[in-house]
């Protein structure tokens, strides 16, 4: 009698895909050869750098560029790239490369994965996809490689280009910047045009999602003829960077001098969605601007891109309804489309998980540590939008505060959706309802 065999979603596959990459990622991180220190480093500070890797978050327990070496930094990398792509994406690349063809199963995981709205045309579009990651990547890299080598030597220069290349395209924020002041990110280049400009590019393109890329190249400046996802994409990621620069520039960095305070404004508000570079003093901030960037950590980037959070449609989605009531529509509306009911829910379902988790962590974390609330919701929004930002708090963590926020990384990058889908059974549908009685709201 022969055993049936276990058959996974495409939601179970995709977070147990994680899973095992930040598993193998964290052992890998424990080897002798992976620190300067030539010991094993403990399993949950690994697990932790792991987690905030695969997650493309950038939240650090260690200095990446001072703790370790270059094998170190390397399985980092190659951990933040597959992160940033996304694990299923990553087996499809290597089952393509194999010459294997790819299952109707695989196809509605790799579907699954990348948020793509149909089948049909999945492997092609992969295909498009990586040629696309790795022309963006070696973009940046040979943009960002003569300050870099100016600054470090060829041979640690043009790594440290290719590192800071992937690391911003996949909106990792980790940084191997090592200038002599731990933790000090990407704030000894505040005022340098390349290395700003080429970092917030790729921060923006790898969080446009790759159907925007796709309706971009497809269509060029030719934007009516763009699908009603990406429009809004484009129109809401262009509003979440206007609106926080011009914040940031005449409240928090107006002491600073113009050149500096006019990239410092910009950088401050294209990192927070989701990338956590800084090229600022965070703890200078005001509380208004720390919470303000708190709101941009959680909101995010693009569905099927390399960001986190709870994404800018969902944010969208939200507004729209919210505008429908006030002019009593019934519907929220985008480009002259309707928001159809399933959306309007999955949005509230996604928007109520992350909020519900960013304010149970920060407030859990506070509990803990006896720190200030403000530091712990910063760093809890950091943790669920994948960011990496963070006011200094992390090295002071105890055990349970870091895996409150390995939990957080992962269900961020995984995505609210996906988990519940992976681990609640579905209801069967029926015909029957169930009598309708009205309760007042508001």
């Amino acid at each position: 009698m022969r055993k049936g065999k276990i058959r996974l979603s495409s939601s179970q596959m995709i977070i147990l895909g994680f899973a095992a990459v930040i598993l193998l990622g964290a052992v890998l991180l424990m080897l002798p050869i992976s620190s300067k220190t030539g010991t094993v480093t403990p399993f949950l500070e690994c697990l932790f750098t792991s987690t905030s890797a695969v997650c493309v978050t950038g939240l650090v327990v260690f200095d990446t560029a001072v703790h370790w070496t270059v094998f170190g930094q390397s399985v980092i990398l190659v951990l933040i790239q597959i992160g940033g792509m996304g694990v299923i994406t990553v087996a499809a690349a290597i089952t393509m490369a194999a010459g294997k063809k790819i299952s109707l199963m695989q196809r509605s995981t790799m579907q699954d994965a990348i948020s793509a709205p149909q089948v049909g045309g999945i492997v092609r579009f992969t295909g498009f996809i990586l040629k696309g990651i790795v022309i963006i990547e070696a973009l940046g890299t040979v943009i960002m490689v003569p300050v870099f080598i100016r600054d470090y030597g060829f041979g640690e220069g043009l790594w440290m280009a290719v590192f800071h290349s992937i690391s911003a395209f996949c909106n990792a924020g980790f940084d191997i910047v090592d200038d002599g002041v731990l933790f000090n990110s990407l704030m000894g280049y505040a005022a340098d045009p390349v290395i700003n400009l080429t970092i917030m590019l790729l921060i923006i393109i790898g969080g446009l999602g790759f159907f925007t890329w796709r309706d971009i190249y497809t269509n060029g400046i030719h934007i009516k003829r763009y699908r009603m996802q990406s429009k809004v994409i484009l129109a809401v990621t262009a509003g979440l960077i206007l609106v926080p620069s011009i914040y940031f520039f005449f409240f928090e960095f107006a002491h600073l001098p113009f050149t500096e305070r006019l990239w410092g404004a910009l950088f401050q508000a294209v990192t927070p969605r989701t990338a956590g570079f800084n090229t600022a003093d965070l703890n200078a901030m005001s509380e208004t601007g720390q919470m303000l960037t708190s709101l941009l950590m959680i909101i995010g980037g693009a569905p099927g891109s390399t960001a986190g959070g709870i994404k800018v449609t969902t944010f969208a989605v939200m507004v729209s309804v919210a505008a429908a009531v006030f002019q009593r529509r019934q519907n929220g509306r985008f480009f002259g489309r309707r928001i159809d009911d399933e959306t309007v829910k999955n949005a509230a379902t996604v928007f109520l998980m992350y909020i519900s988790l960013f304010l149970i962590g920060g407030m859990a974390i506070s509990k803990l540590e006896n720190l200030p609330i403000m530091a712990c919701l910063y760093e809890s929004a950091s943790a669920v939008g994948t960011v990496g930002l963070s006011l200094g708090i992390t090295l002071e963590l105890g055990t349970v505060s870091k895996l409150i926020l390995i939990a957080q990384m992962y269900i961020g990058r995984v995505g609210g959706l996906t988990l519940i889908f992976a681990t609640l059974p579905a209801t069967k549908n029926t015909l029957s309802r169930l009598p309708v009685e009205k309760i007042s709201v508001g």
